[in-house]
C-alpha cells in the first residue's frame, strides 16, 4: 500500500501557520521527492474532488430513476394481479364507451385457477364415462368397452398435459407465443374427447327426437360456443324464445348474440356483471325483468316490434314486462352470424370470457311476428301443440358446436309432462 506523508508541525516549525497535506507515496517511492511535489498537486486534488463529488450526484440519480423504476412495475405488478379475476363493470354491454374488440381473453386467469377449471371439465368427462360404464355393464358390448378404454386412456394423456402446462407457466418457462400454442392443443383435445364422448352417448339415444336436446356450457370460457348454421333475415318484428336454466355469478353471461356486419350488437340477449338482463337492438338497450339465475329450468320469451320499439318479456308463461322506443323503426338486418353462448365483438367472434354464457340452453326458436300470449303460456307448458320458430327451428341439424360445448337430452318437458 502506499504511504501517506503528513507534512505537520514538526517539519514547518519556523514557518508559521502550519497546514496538514495528505500525500500517496509508492512503497519504493522517494518520499522527499513525494513531499516536494505535495504543494504542487492541490489544484489536481481539488479536480479530483469534484470528479468525485459529480459520480456521486450521478450515482444519486440513478438510484432515484432505479427507485421509480420499482415503484411504476410494482404499481403495474398490482394492476396485473388485480385484473387476473376481471370484474366487469356496471354499465350495460351497450352502452358507449365500453366497445372493445377482445380477440383474446383478457381475463384470463392465473395458472392455478386455470388448473381448477380444466380440472372441472375433464372431471365432467369422467362422469359421463362413468355412466357409460354403467351402460356398457347392462349392455354387454366389446365396441362399447374399447371406446371407453380409449377415452380413459385420452383423458389421463390431457391430465398429465394440463399439470405440464400450468407447471411451465408457474416457472415462467412459457413466452405469450408458445402458451397460446400449448392452450389450442389442449382446447382441440378437449373438443375431440367432447364430441367422441358425445357420439357414444348418442348412441344410446337414437331414438330421442331432433327437438329434444340442451346445449350445456359447463364453464366461462371465450371458446365455447354454438353457431346456427342460417342467419336471420331482415325481420320488422320477432318472438325469440328459449329454455334456460343457470346459477352462474356475477351473471349468467349471453345466451345468443346476433352480429351483422358493421354492427356487432344488431341483436343480443345478455346479462353481464351486476345487470339485470337486457336486449340489446342495434345498441339501443332495454332491461328485461327475469329472475331465473336459481339453477332450475325457466321458459323465456321476447318479442318486439319495429313500430315505436314496442316489446313484451314473458317467464315461465306469463308476461312480466313490457315497454316501447326500443329501437323504433330499425329493422334487424340480415346476413349476419347468429351464435349461442358467447357475445360478438366482431362478426363470428371476438368473445370475451367473462360475457359468456354457462349452464344450459335448449328450445331456442326464432319467429318473425310477435307470439301471442296463449302461443307463449303454450311453449311454457310444453303443449304438443308448442309451435317451432318459423325463422329459426330447434334442431340438433341446424346448429354446430365448437371447443366443447355438449349436446344432452332436454329434460324440462319430461319433467313437466
Amino acid at each position: 500500500l502506499p504511504l501517506l506523508l503528513l507534512l505537520g508541525p514538526a517539519l514547518g516549525q519556523g514557518l508559521g501557520q502550519t497546514r496538514f497535506i495528505c500525500t500517496s507515496v509508492p512503497l519504493d517511492g522517494d518520499v522527499c521527492a513525494a513531499s516536494a511535489l505535495g504543494t504542487g498537486s492541490a489544484e489536481e486534488l481539488k479536480g479530483t474532488v469534484l470528479q468525485l463529488r459529480e459520480t456521486v450526484l450521478q450515482q444519486k440519480e440513478t438510484i432515484m430513476n432505479q427507485k421509480e423504476t420499482i415503484r411504476e412495475l410494482t404499481a403495474k405488478l398490482g394492476r396485473c394481479e388485480s385484473q387476473s379475476v376481471l370484474e366487469p363493470s356496471g354499465e350495460g354491454k351497450g352502452r358507449k364507451g365500453f366497445s372493445k374488440n377482445t380477440m383474446g381473453d383478457l381475463s384470463r386467469p392465473a395458472a392455478a385457477e386455470t388448473l381448477s377449471q380444466l380440472g372441472q371439465t375433464l372431471q365432467s368427462l369422467k362422469t359421463r364415462l362413468e355412466n357409460l360404464e354403467q351402460f356398457s355393464r347392462m349392455n354387454s358390448s366389446s365396441q362399447t368397452n374399447n371406446l371407453k378404454d380409449i377415452l380413459q386412456n385420452k383423458i389421463d394423456d390431457l391430465e398429465k398435459q394440463v399439470l405440464s402446462r400450468v407447471n411451465s407457466l408457474e416457472e415462467g418457462k412459457l413466452n405469450p407465443r408458445n402458451e397460446s400454442e400449448e392452450r389450442g392443443k389442449i382446447e382441440s383435445t378437449l373438443t375431440s374427447l367432447h364430441q367422441r364422448i358425445s357420439d357414444l352417448e348418442k348412441g344410446q339415444k337414437d331414438n330421442r327426437p331432433p327437438d329434444r336436446f340442451q346445449l350445456t356450457f359447463p364453464l366461462r370460457t371465450n371458446y365455447m360456443y354454438a353457431k346456427v348454421k342460417k342467419s336471420l333475415p331482415e325481420m320488422y318484428a320477432f318472438s325469440i324464445c328459449m329454455w334456460i336454466k343457470s346459477s352462474a355469478s356475477p351473471g349468467m353471461g349471453t345466451p345468443f348474440s346476433y352480429a351483422v356486419p358493421g354492427q356487432a350488437n344488431e341483436l343480443v340477449l345478455i346479462e353481464w356483471g351486476n345487470n339485470p338482463m337486457e336486449i340489446l337492438i342495434n345498441d339501443k338497450v332495454a332491461k328485461l325483468p327475469f329472475a331465473i339465475n336459481d339453477g332450475k329450468w325457466h321458459h323465456i320469451c321476447v318479442t318486439w316490434t319495429t313500430r315505436d320499439g314496442v316489446w313484451e318479456a314473458y317467464q315461465d308463461g306469463t308476461q312480466t314486462g313490457n315497454g316501447e322506443n326500443l329501437a323504433p323503426y330499425h329493422p334487424i338486418k340480415p346476413q349476419g352470424v347468429l351464435v349461442l353462448g358467447q357475445e360478438q365483438d366482431t362478426l363470428g367472434g371476438g368473445f370475451d370470457a367473462t360475457q359468456a354464457f354457462v349452464g344450459e340452453l335448449a328450445h331456442f326458436n326464432v319467429w318473425d311476428r310477435k307470439l301471442s300470449p296463449g302461443e307463449v303460456y303454450g311453449l311454457a307448458t310444453c303443449s304438443s301443440k308448442a309451435l317451432a320458430g318459423n325463422v329459426i327451428a330447434w334442431a340438433e341439424t341446424n346448429i354446430d358446436i365448437y371447443g366443447g360445448a355438449t349436446k344432452w337430452t332436454f329434460e324440462a318437458c319430461r319433467q313437466l309432462n
